[in-house]
């Protein structure tokens, strides 16, 4: 599809009507809620993590692949199969630890024409030869991942193994983004998963292993109409503990909503509630490209401790316009203790800091 049409339908996403699909009294059901959800307006899968020469331990890299569907709300009426019913887009990022520099690309499509596929029945995104497959039982998910890059200069190829269960985020899955019950999605995380494959740099390939996060959320109405989007982390902590929080934030950069989870190796869940997590900003980092500015270091307060998080790389800014509209910072970062010793190693995500975002 051509920007310019590609626009028009993002902009019909926000007349497009809510299909009441997220329900808090719904049960998740696997494996077909790894599937796609076609009748809600936004969805995403999302695997983030830290690679390392095979054999090594210390990071040297770190990788981003997410693959979005839209409801365009826009000739569903329509027979055609060119109708623009359902869009799909791709990112990627690679992080060099090394070189303190991101290489990062970003595809879109219309759903259909075997040219960009999300199947209902299990986690199976295609996007112009970029993949996203999912096998095994729930709880012993194996994510296998491919791309190739020529514009940015890398390529993936990765299998992402579940060492631990599913973690349902909010309550039962049903996950709240704002004070009113309709902002709110289906949100599930498998972290701690073990990675192995191939990454391949400017025509030098090498095996790789690492650490990663997935994520997978669907909604109808993300955000409340004050939000202009988020601040959120995912970590995997070195003892084998999950820790996620988030908050959904206003103009002026005070928090609208909040929440998050812990789990320990083999315990439950613990959700956390709007009033229990807080988000300080620290330390900040001006893009030279778009004139944005982004807390690289933070400290966040939860139930499971106080933390602070520190970027291993300054500019790990997104510019995404040419397919999801937005420019972003997301990127490789380090959890710490009060102390300042690394307890863990995930990702943090900013958006809304240089335009407000529209679901």
């Amino acid at each position: 599809m051509r920007r310019r049409p590609v626009l028009i339908a993002l902009g019909a996403l926000a007349a497009a009507p809510a299909s009441a699909i997220i329900d808090p009294a719904r049960v998740l059901a696997f494996p077909r809620d790894f599937g796609s959800h076609p009748d809600s307006r936004t969805e995403w899968w999302y695997a983030t993590g830290w690679l390392a020469p095979r054999g090594a331990a210390e990071p040297t890299h770190g990788f981003q692949v997410t693959f979005f569907r839209s409801r365009t709300g826009v000739a569903a009426d329509q027979p055609s199969r060119f109708a623009a019913r359902q869009l799909v887009f791709a990112h990627a990022a690679l992080t060099d630890l090394a070189a303190q520099k991101l290489r990062h690309d970003q595809r879109i499509a219309r759903e259909g024409f075997g040219i960009a596929t999300a199947s209902e029945t299990d986690t199976d995104v295609v996007l112009r030869g970029w993949t996203l497959h999912r096998t095994g039982p729930p709880d012993a998910s194996a994510y296998d991942t491919t791309l190739t890059s020529e514009a940015a200069g890398f390529g993936l190829t990765l299998r992402l193994t579940a060492s631990q269960p599913l973690l349902l985020q909010g309550t039962a899955g049903f996950s709240r983004k704002g004070p009113q019950p309709a902002q709110a999605s289906h949100y599930y995380s498998q972290p701690q998963l073990v990675v192995e494959g191939r990454l391949g740099v400017d025509g030098r390939t090498q095996d790789v292993q690492g650490r990663a996060w997935f994520d997978h959320e669907w909604s109808d109405a993300y955000l409340a109409a004050e939000a202009v989007g988020w601040d959120w982390i995912g970590m995997n902590l070195l003892d084998g503990s999950a820790l996620t929080a988030f908050r959904l934030k206003r103009a002026d950069g005070s928090a609208l909503w909040a929440g998050g989870s812990f789990r320990a190796p083999g315990g439950a869940v613990r959700s956390f509630a709007d009033d229990e997590v807080r988000f300080v900003p620290g330390r900040r980092w001006t893009s030279p490209a778009s004139r944005t500015g982004y807390p690289v270091e933070w400290g966040v307060e939860t139930p499971a401790g106080r933390f602070r998080v520190r970027a291993l790389v300054d500019a790990q800014e997104l510019d995404s316009r040419a397919s999801t509209g937005s420019i972003y910072w997301e990127g490789l970062s380090e959890l710490l203790d009060a102390a300042g010793h690394r307890v863990g190693l995930g990702y943090l995500e900013m958006t809304g800091n240089s335009a407000a975002l529209r679901f």
